[in-house]
């Protein structure tokens, strides 16, 4: 028996990139997923009839969760849809890389927005639907201690993010819910490529030099963390940050 059968997960931002990957592998591992999008309703849709064609079940829900009333419609049709909620997948985020002087007013409130009010209060509304033993993973970045130039919003952004779950999983944990961090290094996903594009010639092959396993990630490389943080193994597992990166930071 695959060892989700009878869960259903919800994945914010899971149109495409890491969030469509982890997305996929609950789903392979017996979920039922609620796949969120913002705009990209066509990516949505191929995501569920990729999980629908392979089995599973799915549901694409649009809603900007930077945006409370969005967030609040999002749960609320996954628990009308399928009656029950045990995992929530924080991913959905928003990044602009600057130095901190060129940081505008707009790029601060967008990237806050998304990234820590719009994971807060998903983890907050998550909190009122997941039975005992339910599980939430957050996603963010190892720049949060690379601290890479640039970087200042973006990763300050993640930074909340791992303190909201750090503090949250002390709060729910006699309910047996586990909250877990799960964060990335230089994963090849959209966002990424938007960096790279903008920079030097050779910044990609700067960030390979960087991986001691020399290469750059994969979505089912973050996916595979998460799904075991999710599963059964991970049952004792609550208030870690995990790295998946190739081996860049040690804890």
């Amino acid at each position: 028996m695959k060892h989700l059968h009878g869960k259903v997960a919800l994945v914010t931002g899971a149109s495409r990139g890491i969030g469509q990957a982890i997305a996929l592998r609950l789903a392979a591992d017996g979920a039922r997923v609620v796949v969120n999008y913002v705009k990209d309703v066509e990516a949505a849709a191929a995501t569920v009839s990729t999980i629908v064609a392979s089995g599973g079940e799915a549901l694409a829900v649009q809603a900007d969760i930077a945006r409370r009333d969005d967030i609040r419609r999002l749960f609320q049709t996954a628990m009308a849809h399928f009656g029950q909620l045990d995992i929530l997948i924080a991913n959905a985020g928003h990044a602009v890389f600057k130095p901190l002087a060129d940081i505008s007013e707009e790029d601060f409130d967008a990237t806050y927005a998304v990234n820590a009010r719009g994971t807060f209060f998903c983890m907050q509304e998550a909190l009122c639907h997941l039975g005992d033993g339910g599980r939430i993973v957050c996603i963010s970045t190892i720049g949060t201690l690379l601290n890479l130039t640039g970087g200042a919003c973006y990763f300050g952004s993640k930074a909340a993010v791992e303190q909201f779950c750090r503090v949250a999983a002390r709060e729910v944990a006699d309910r047996g819910i586990t909250i877990n961090t799960v964060s990335p290094g230089f994963i090849e996903t959209d966002m990424l490529r938007g960096v790279l594009d903008g920079g030097e010639p050779d910044a990609r092959a700067a960030l390979i030099a960087m991986t001691p396993l020399a290469r750059l990630g994969a979505g089912r490389d973050i996916a595979g963390a998460v799904a075991f943080l999710v599963g059964p193994d991970g049952a004792w597992m609550t208030r870690q940050n995990l790295a998946v990166d190739g081996g860049i930071v040690s804890r």
